[in-house]
């Protein structure tokens, strides 16, 4: 399936109903007063987070929603029938933004989360509410108000827990398919992945299983539209955690940081939060000729700045150390946030 992740539909909530202009009519009552019912209410426009929504592919097909009219009213105080409101699904992780003026309506991140984007137009009042005691007989009725319309962009984030980047063909596909079950595109050139992968990574030993997002490789620029660029640096905002995965086969001796500075200075200039995000280091590909010496001279670079793990998808060497220390620092992190809610 085609990965859409930023999309722009319009909606329209409904039209309310249009009140009723109407005259009491019947045998030995030649004076009867007014009875023009109300119109009903339009239809509301409803965003309603559903995980059975992973992307916003649906929109591709279908970028103009509106909901129903309200029904006008009707003679003897009739009011008319309100609109059906109109409830479009979205994956939750999912940002609203008005596309007029770039600005965040809702951040919908809940599942089942309903939203009214687009309220429905009141009903018109029927001449029935407009008799006074000194007009008893008023031959006109208000009009329903108009629905609204919205210009809207639908912007989405994945919610994963941990994220995988580093630069293209680092091994993080292999390593996702490694801790998960997840089986994404591998091949021995750049820019296989060109959407984000999820996996479900469930410990061994037990354990409150996590999400692992394995996001495609950025490269200097990317902050700017590089590559492929900022269409995929705001999945790694949602994630809680981020695993650094660099090929240690290509560690250059002379400059052995230059992929791990050139993928945190991309982060650090689209934003602060992805500067400050946690953060470890990992070396794949250690089963290759040639990495040990080449872990060992990173590692002594790095220094004590960050936690750096050695792995190999192949031998399995490190995995289980790599899984643990995901699973512990989201454990603490959990406690940490129960901590401060109270």
């Amino acid at each position: 399936m085609k990965f859409i992740d930023e999309i722009d539909i319009t909606v329209e909530s409904g039209k309310g109903g249009n009140g009723c202009v109407s005259f009491r009519r019947e045998k030995f009552i030649p004076k009867g007063g007014p009875d023009g019912g109300s119109g009903g209410r339009g239809g509301d426009v409803i965003l309603r987070t559903s995980p059975r929504k992973r992307t916003l592919y649906d929109f591709s097909f279908r970028n103009h929603f509106k909901a129903r009219n309200g029904s006008g009213g009707e003679g003897n105080q009739r009011t008319g029938k309100d609109g059906d409101d109109l409830i479009i699904e979205i994956p939750p992780g999912t940002v609203v933004i008005n596309a007029d003026t770039d600005e965040i309506i809702k951040d919908c991140v809940l599942p089942a989360e309903d939203f009214v984007l687009a309220k429905g137009g009141r009903g018109g009042q029927g001449n029935t509410h407009f008799k006074t005691s000194t007009h008893q007989t008023p031959r006109f009725a208000q009009d329903g108000e108009p629905g609204q319309h919205l210009s809207i962009r639908l912007q989405l984030k994945l919610i994963a827990d941990v994220g995988l980047i580093g630069m293209p063909n680092a091994g993080k596909s292999t390593l996702i398919s490694t801790v998960s079950s997840a089986h994404p595109k591998i091949a021995n050139y750049p820019f296989t992945t060109l959407i984000p992968n999820l996996g479900v990574v469930k410990p061994r030993w037990g354990g409150e299983p996590f999400i692992v997002a394995d996001i495609p490789g950025l490269i200097q620029g990317a902050h700017t539209g590089s590559g492929l660029g900022i269409r995929f640096l705001k999945h790694v905002e949602r994630t809680r955690f981020l695993v650094h995965v660099i090929d240690a086969s290509m560690i250059d001796p002379d400059c052995p940081l230059k992929d791990y500075d050139i993928v945190n200075q991309e982060l650090a200039m689209y934003s602060d939060i992805l500067r400050d995000k946690p953060q470890v280091v990992v070396l794949s590909k250690m089963d290759i000729t040639g990495s040990e010496a080449a872990a060992d001279i990173f590692q002594k670079a790095v220094g004590s700045q960050r936690q750096v793990l050695r792995i190999s998808a192949v031998t399995q060497s490190g995995i289980d150390n790599l899984i643990s220390t995901m699973a512990r620092f989201l454990e603490t992190a959990d406690g940490n946030q129960q901590k401060n809610e109270f």
